[in-house]
């Protein structure tokens, strides 16, 4: 597929479709790194199905509603910088995705379109399927980052894994106030607090789930090292929890991470969340339901290929495990 750009639209040719039986899409841009295809690829030839699930590099909206419109079309999955872009078009849009503000998923309901937003399933069930519930259970929650990856952080902390009070820590303050903002006006938000230094963070109550949803780089400005010593000062508390590090790309093993695993936390990887969201989606897109689908398989096969990238980057710099890569 060639890309073509023009007045700040990225757009891409049509893929072929006409010799599958249904068809859906990645929509977003850049996406050649996705391990998506891999996924869904997997669990449609598991299934016997003649579908597939097409790359489209492209943040033309209008190009992206006229595909879809195929009555072939299960759906597709929505990703940067389209999440948001997308909402004004849909018909209907699940709880979450409402409240979070975000579309990562599409799928056809009596003729209408309908957004989710699975990103909050997987943070979810990354937790719940990697760590013991009495780790997390009854205590605070705490996101690193911000933007809609942390209001879908904040979303299943607070509805799904019952956490009264989120720690907010952010290199920029106004992200955290929108966030804020846009939680309170949802309706999940007033037991936020922003955690803006050090001595604050001294002072506060150790959490015991938090989700990490900034670049693996390391700090360079003021406030950059701020979120660092913060975070550092969170994982050196006596009782320790798990941690979901949403980063998995290029590397999948962060400095982050490492910091906490070396803290005695429980380390969970983005690709746990990666792979419980399009579990959700392959929910929607076929209709089947967990048990019917080849989880074990897609894991194996997730598994494999990023053991090959491993191979071909080099193994991360600790090699020691107290936590779950993708079983």
């Amino acid at each position: 597929m060639g890309s073509l750009s023009t007045i700040g639209i990225v757009t891409c040719r049509n893929p072929e479709i006409e010799h599958l039986d249904k068809h859906g899409y990645l929509f977003g841009h850049p996406i050649a790194h996705s391990l998506s295809p891999l996924f869904h690829q997997t669990i449609f030839d598991a299934l016997g199905l003649n579908w597939d699930y097409l790359l489209l590099p492209s943040t033309d909206i209008g190009q992206f509603l006229n595909l879809i419109r195929d009555r072939r079309c299960y759906g597709s999955a929505v990703t940067m910088p389209n999440k948001v872009a997308i909402l004004p078009h849909l018909d209907a849009m699940t709880p979450e995705c409402s409240a979070v503000g975000a579309c990562n998923t599409v799928f056809w309901r009596d003729s209408k379109l309908v957004g989710a937003n699975t990103d909050t399933i997987g943070i979810r069930e990354s937790f719940y399927q990697n760590a013991p519930d009495d780790v997390f259970r009854d205590k605070p929650g705490l996101v690193i980052g911000g933007g809609g990856a942390a209001r879908s952080a904040v979303y299943a902390l607070v509805e799904y894994m019952k956490c009264k009070t989120v720690y907010l820590v952010n290199r920029d303050p106004s992200e955290v106030e929108a966030t804020v903002a846009n939680c309170k006006a949802q309706g999940y938000g007033d037991g936020l607090v922003h955690v803006s230094s050090l001595a604050q963070a001294e002072s506060l109550e150790a959490p015991g789930a938090i989700v990490a949803c900034v670049p693996n780089c390391a700090p360079v400005t003021e406030s950059e090292w701020e979120v660092r010593r913060i975070a550092e000062c969170f994982f050196k508390k006596s009782r320790k929890g798990a941690m979901l590090e949403m980063c998995y790309h290029p590397v999948i093993w962060t400095e982050l991470a490492d910091i906490a695993d070396r803290a005695g936390w429980i380390v969970i990887m983005g690709t746990e969340a990666m792979i419980y969201q399009g579990f959700e989606q392959a929910r929607y897109w076929t209709g089947k339901d967990m048990a019917d689908l080849p989880v074990q398989r897609v894991k194996d096969v997730i598994m494999e290929e990023l053991i090959r990238v491993r191979l071909q980057t080099g193994p991360p710099k600790n090699t020691r495990r107290r936590h779950s890569l993708v079983v």
